[in-house]
């Protein structure tokens, strides 16, 4: 079992895997270990028992790093005892018993309120059709990525991945930051997320916090700090 952990990457709602594509070239640079896994985005306990599925086939230690609401997701997923380490990028940290539409309604909405497009989708073994939330196409460069390549947003915004909206009003089934070492990245120009309930979730964890004048998708827009403070986590878990 080696001692060097691997970095589980996991995506957001309206994004996918690919949002880290930089990220993971600079690791892989390092010689670290990667893993970039799907998330369904169709419910928060089913979305963190899949990624915990992933953690635990994992030989050694895990860093975990989630992007939005990838956020909320490993702070149920670092509940596995493999995990050594939480990195959160302009993310939700929930408390347990928290959910992401309980957090969001103690601050001022952001933008990305307005903009929301609400879909039904056929659910399995029922009559009822769930909710899909995805941003408006037209609006997505702006408020999710305005300080990322034009060609590329333009890219993102037909590709985004839906969350279920049954997903804002689930609680976290538990709170790993409150026995794990937490990092966190604000971005303070996020459209997305609040940067207040960012600051807010980071400060109750007691996360080392670094705060970086960037849209929502700082992956994008800054990977080079990005990988600077996974780079500070993986040491520290490391030593």
């Amino acid at each position: 079992m080696s001692d060097k952990p691997t970095v589980v990457l996991v995506h957001g709602a309206f994004a996918d895997a690919s949002s880290y594509a930089t990220v993971v070239t600079e690791l892989l640079a390092d010689g670290t270990r990667v893993l970039v896994p799907p998330v369904p985005n169709r419910s928060l306990a089913g979305d963190a028992a899949y990624v915990a599925s992933v953690v635990r086939r994992i030989e050694g230690p895990v860093l975990l790093v989630g992007h939005s609401y990838g956020g909320a997701v490993i702070t149920v997923v670092g509940r596995e005892d493999n995990v050594v380490g939480l990195v959160y990028l302009a993310a939700y940290v929930l408390d347990e018993g928290e959910s992401l539409g309980e957090l969001q309604s103690r601050f001022p909405a952001s933008p990305l309120a307005e903009a929301l497009v609400y879909t039904p989708y056929p659910v399995e073994g029922s009559d009822e059709p769930g909710t899909d939330v995805s941003v408006d196409i037209s609006k997505f460069p702006e408020i999710f990525a305005a300080d990322v390549d034009t060609e590329l947003t333009r890219v993102l915004a037909v590709s985004q991945r839906p969350l279920a909206g049954a997903a804002f009003g689930e609680p976290a089934a538990t709170a790993a930051w409150k026995h794990l070492p937490a990092w966190g990245i604000v971005a303070s120009s996020d459209k997305a997320i609040n940067p207040d309930i960012q600051r807010f979730g980071y400060e109750r964890a007691q996360a080392k916090t670094t705060e970086i004048d960037s849209s929502h998708l700082v992956m994008h827009a800054h990977p080079a700090e990005v990988v600077r403070v996974i780079r500070e986590a993986l040491a520290s878990v490391t030593a």
